[in-house]
């Protein structure tokens, strides 16, 4: 399915990303970058990567990044291929079905002091860190993790 990021949700997003200091970001399921294309205009401090397995939202994205000139890189590849260590941020948007298979993968690949940020969805049995409640149009939540 299809889960579109709100205006609102880039706002909370932007506020918790690093203002000055370089960092990375990607996008599980980033469908046609909408996400990190606006993050990378509001935030040039950051690596920003979209992997998305439909291959259509990808070229979309890939398009929507060459046309702006934004530092955005996307990949049409399976999540479950990606090695999540080298980021400092890792947001997903996904359903609640692969969100247990998901933080397994996070707690194995992610280096410590990094945030798994999830949207609307969170993992089954596992308290986040911190969650905002975001007055959009689907009631979205954003859950976190800083991962140790």
């Amino acid at each position: 399915p299809l889960f579109l990021s709100s205006q609102r949700t880039i706002h909370a997003l932007a506020e918790l990303l690093p203002q000055k200091q370089p960092f990375s970001m990607v996008d599980l399921g980033s469908g046609c970058g909408g996400v990190i294309c606006k993050l990378a205009r509001v935030l040039p401090n950051g690596r920003y990567d979209g992997v998305e397995a439909a291959v259509l939202p990808c070229w979309i994205g890939k398009l929507r990044a060459w046309l702006f000139h934004q530092p955005c890189e996307f990949r049409w590849k399976n999540i479950w291929q990606h090695n999540l260590d080298s980021y400092d941020v890792v947001y997903a948007y996904l359903s609640p079905v692969p969100m247990s298979d998901l933080w397994q993968k996070v707690t194995r690949e992610m280096r410590p002091g990094s945030l798994f940020i999830s949207n609307t969805f969170p993992v089954p049995g596992v308290m986040p860190d911190r969650s905002i409640t975001l007055d959009d149009f689907s009631g979205s939540v954003l859950y976190m993790w800083q991962i140790k």
